[in-house]
């Protein structure tokens, strides 16, 4: 007699929102990076400001999205 395989879980699909916010939050701070490397410079500091300024920036405001986009309740 043949067994039966067991039924596999439907995914939700949530694990690709939680992928799309990490890739949100890894090219926000690249591109603060970019950035800050680019404006230091012109700025004319003399010691770079704007490379330590914009990640941070980036970090926190990032996650402030994330606290609010993971606490939504789904209706």
């Amino acid at each position: 007699m043949a067994s039966i395989p067991p039924k596999k879980k439907s995914t939700d699909g949530s694990w690709m929102r939680y992928m799309g916010l990490g890739a949100q939050f890894f090219g926000s701070i690249v591109i603060a990076l970019v950035i800050g490397w680019k404006l230091d410079p012109l700025a004319g500091f003399g010691s770079p400001i704007l490379i330590w300024i914009l990640p941070l920036l980036a970090v926190v405001f990032n996650l402030v999205k994330i606290i609010v986009e993971t606490n939504k309740k789904d209706t």
